[in-house]
């Protein structure tokens, strides 16, 4: 088992940012493609960003792309979410996720954190 903390969430100004980590434990962090995901009020969860084992390889969802960076540290069991530029759209309760293959995007990963709520303001 494998068990995924979120941290980072929380209000900013439309333009600013904010960095989202995962901090994992249980089964060896490295084996682990990782994803995060996002859920806003009303709405169908939705793929964000990926990252390969390596960390060498991410896919970003067209709606952040240039805007989030996705990393990973596997000497700290822990992923991060660079998120710049942030708009009133991307309000929602963000999801870290592991597991499985690699192939974004995707929603089927084997692990889930409780997810952190980020929220901006216009």
């Amino acid at each position: 088992q494998v068990q995924l903390v979120e941290s980072g969430g929380g209000l900013v100004q439309a333009g600013g940012s904010l960095r989202l980590s995962c901090a994992a434990s249980g089964r060896p962090f490295s084996s682990l493609p990782m994803g995060w995901l996002r859920q806003a009020p009303g709405k169908e969860r939705e793929f964000v960003a990926g990252i390969r084992r390596s960390g060498y390889s991410t896919y970003y969802a067209d709606s952040v792309k240039g805007r989030f960076t996705f990393s990973r540290d596997n000497a700290k069991n822990t992923v991060y979410l660079q998120m710049n530029s942030l708009k009133p759209e991307d309000t929602a309760v963000y999801y870290c996720a592991g597991g499985g293959r690699y192939d974004p995007p995707r929603h089927d990963y084997d692990y889930w954190g409780q997810g952190t709520q980020v929220t901006v303001s216009s």
